[in-house]
């Protein structure tokens, strides 16, 4: 099966005819696996399938092209393939593209968590591909993410803490995906939360899929103080909060493995919650999907996972996205 280059980062099937994560001239299928900007694409022409929450929330980041939905597991049937997606449990609406065709079967994972986010859908994967095309953003053995309910524990109690302290929480995440799992995690304190306006206006599309996202509102500079507030990192340069001067900041990201981040972004607390698998929940997903090949993608050194893999005979190579490749 051969594999190239699809816009910025996607993948093109050039037997099949299939896009995914990008658009090429000759595509004449296009699927996206979910709405960060990094895999959506803006351009019109190319009509797009994807799952009903990512073409919602794609609309409200700027794409006006048309478009279809597909629910998870349920065949888009053609006489060359068969496409069926599944739920990535990384944001809402992502989802993994499954394509059989006579040349075999392929998995493409666009960006995943297993186990998923409880912002999300839920994780579910095919039991077999022959091929499967993996992100590995944490792609090596220092990251290993602690359970979904230690994470959340950590979340509420610096929540809680702060706030019984006469302080304003303050947690930093991305306005689409990692925002609304911190909202959800803090909902059950039942405590005013207010979010950074770029993420608000996406948390509706969370509301219809029945997301319980807590009593929040926009961000108000004049009316934040004592409110849980959540906003990506790039938002204190721009004056969050400043008006707040007894607040504590709690950086939420895979990345918070780091304890250097602690001082490079001057913050309270690291919360190493993450929207993506870690290293060994990689290597376990690739082992049970036990596919003739391993394509590795997103990761800071391919090197590693495929060390890792090798030990369990699999085969694999990067597939760098900046270029075309053949198989």
């Amino acid at each position: 099966m051969r594999l190239k280059k699809a816009g910025y980062q996607g993948i093109f099937l050039p037997e099949l005819g299939i896009a995914m994560d990008g658009t090429h001239t000759d595509a004449e299928y296009t699927f996206v696996t979910h709405a960060h900007a990094d895999h959506m694409h803006r351009n019109r022409s190319a009509y797009t399938h994807a799952s009903k929450p990512t073409l919602q929330l794609m609309k409200l980041r700027g794409f006006n092209g048309s478009s279809e939905a597909l629910e998870f597991g349920q065949p888009l049937e053609t006489d060359q393939f068969s496409v069926t997606l599944y739920p990535a449990g990384h944001i809402l609406g992502s989802a993994m593209i499954y394509v059989q065709s006579d040349l075999g079967s392929l998995l493409y994972t666009g960006d995943y968590r297993t186990p998923p986010s409880p912002a999300t859908e839920g994780f579910e994967a095919p039991p077999q591909a022959d091929y499967l095309i993996t992100e590995a953003t944490f792609g090596l053995p220092i990251y290993r993410w602690k359970s979904n309910a230690q994470l959340a524990g950590e979340v509420q109690q610096f929540a809680r803490k702060t706030l019984e302290e006469n302080y304003t929480p303050v947690f930093l995440a991305y306005n689409l995906g990692k925002a609304q799992e911190i909202m959800h995690l803090c909902s059950s304190l039942d405590h005013p939360i207010m979010i950074h306006g770029a993420g608000h206006k996406l948390c509706p599309v969370y509301d219809d899929a029945g997301i319980d996202l807590g009593p929040y509102q926009a961000y108000d500079r004049d009316t934040c103080e004592g409110k849980i507030l959540v906003c990506p990192s790039s938002a204190l340069s721009g004056g969050f909060a400043s008006n707040v001067r007894k607040k504590r900041i709690a950086y939420c990201s895979g990345w918070a493995a780091l304890e250097s981040r602690r001082t490079q972004l001057t913050v309270d607390k690291l919360i190493p919650i993450s929207d993506h698998l870690d290293f060994y929940e990689l290597i376990d997903f690739c082992e049970n999907l036990n596919p003739k090949k391993v394509y590795i993608t997103h990761t800071p050194n391919p090197d590693v996972v495929k060390h890792f893999l090798d030990e369990r005979d699999i085969n694999s190579s990067f597939l760098n996205l900046e270029m075309e490749a053949d198989d």
